[in-house]
């Protein structure tokens, strides 16, 4: 998934893809060379570029040279390469979003999130001559935290079309097909809209910069951040992954003016105006903060990860019916969220309602984005049947 950094601070913060305004904006963004400060950062190794990103491995061209060619053959190429995307015998993925992968990282991992496995199937297309089109779904943001950070996660897909030559021999069902790797019912009734590949590169180059911000590694994630500025001047939300970094680096003056671009080009965008607060009321300028904040207010009534931020409050102090009741709200927000099912376990457990507790725990390792979540839940719901079935 393309992931939006959000600079709020964990109690009342936020990081950045886009939402689109209405407001028109009231004069041009800055130039981009005057939103890059270089000279605040050590150089780093030149990040990949859409030839990397999208390169195929000889793992991949064996693969579909040699060990699918007969489902090609039989099929056609375009329903050949779909049926043996989607077949657990075949490539056998499985969604992980600990690390934005290129093309052949993800192959070889038989993972990714939907953005590396888009970037992985337009990859096998492309070798087969398939027409890709990139699409973004308009799905509501799936929120995840770390290290101090929110991040927002869109959704994008792509459609494959087959060949003439196979459309003239009647292969294949129809000319255009959907390559999704969410639930079809996730899906149903959701607009999309076509995006093209320099874009799909700016979302990789940003999400690669969102994780490595994550790890603490500023001048890694000006890299990253700055090449996908470049890439795509109109994409939104590596602007503000800049001004996160800036922020973060204490460079004030640099956030503030990463964040007014943003909102100059889309002014309802919620992250830019939660960052922009915080740097204003950072800089000693509160009552243009306020302000700021008072029309977050009018465009986001509750700010992300409100209730959870409640909820694991009251069971870490050990007020458990209360952190039940606010994990449960944070529920019909969100009911997917991995984490809040670990800490209304935990509150649950607290109660002394160990099935009640153990559903939860399995819920949170079903509903991990990584493998590293998946296990550590895994692990503690042993425990707790250890506890019930001693």
């Amino acid at each position: 998934m393309p992931t939006r950094l959000i600079a709020r601070a964990l109690l009342v913060l936020a990081a950045a893809l886009g939402l689109f305004g209405c407001a028109s904006p009231q004069r041009p963004p800055e130039p981009l060379d005057a939103l890059l400060h270089d000279e605040a950062f050590a150089a780093r190794p030149p990040v990949p570029g859409a030839a990397e990103i999208f390169a195929l491995s000889p793992a991949m061209r064996a693969h579909l040279d040699i060990e699918i060619s007969g489902l090609l053959r039989r099929h056609g190429r375009q329903r050949g390469l779909i049926e043996a995307l989607y077949d657990k015998r075949q490539i056998q993925l499985e969604y992980d979003a600990a690390l934005t992968r290129t093309a052949a990282q993800a192959f070889d991992a038989r993972s990714g999130n939907c953005l590396s496995l888009v970037i992985m199937t337009a990859a096998l297309a492309r070798h087969l001559d398939l027409p890709v089109t990139f699409q973004t779904v308009d799905v509501d943001d799936a929120w995840s935290r770390g290290q101090g950070l929110l991040l927002a996660a869109g959704h994008v897909n792509l459609v494959l079309s087959e060949r003439a030559v196979d459309r003239a021999r009647g292969l294949g069902v129809s000319n255009a097909m959907t390559v999704d790797f969410l639930p079809p019912d996730d899906l149903r009734g959701r607009r999309s809209s076509v995006i093209d590949e320099s874009r799909i590169v700016a979302m990789f180059l940003n999400n690669r910069a969102a994780e490595t911000l994550a790890q603490g590694d500023l001048d890694g994630a000006y890299a990253w951040a700055r090449a996908a500025a470049l890439q795509d001047p109109g994409f939104q939300s590596s602007k503000i992954t800049l001004g996160v970094i800036y922020h973060r680096r204490g460079l004030l003056a640099a956030a503030e003016a990463a964040f007014r671009h943003a909102l100059r080009s889309e002014p309802g965008n919620t992250q830019a105006l939660a960052d922009l607060a915080a740097v204003l009321r950072d800089q000693g300028r509160e009552p243009e903060a306020e302000q700021v904040r008072q029309t977050l207010a009018r465009l986001e009534s509750v700010p992300p990860f409100h209730f959870f931020e409640l909820g694991r409050a009251a069971v870490q102090r050990g007020d458990h019916e209360a952190g039940r009741a606010w994990l449960q709200r944070e529920l019909r927000r969100d009911p997917d969220y991995h984490e809040t099912h670990f800490w209304l376990g935990l509150a649950y457990r607290g109660l002394g309602d160990l099935p009640a507790a153990q559903r939860h725990l399995g819920l949170a390792m079903t509903n991990s984005t990584t493998r590293g979540d998946h296990d550590l839940y895994a692990a503690k719901l042993d425990r707790l049947q250890a506890l019930r079935h001693p």
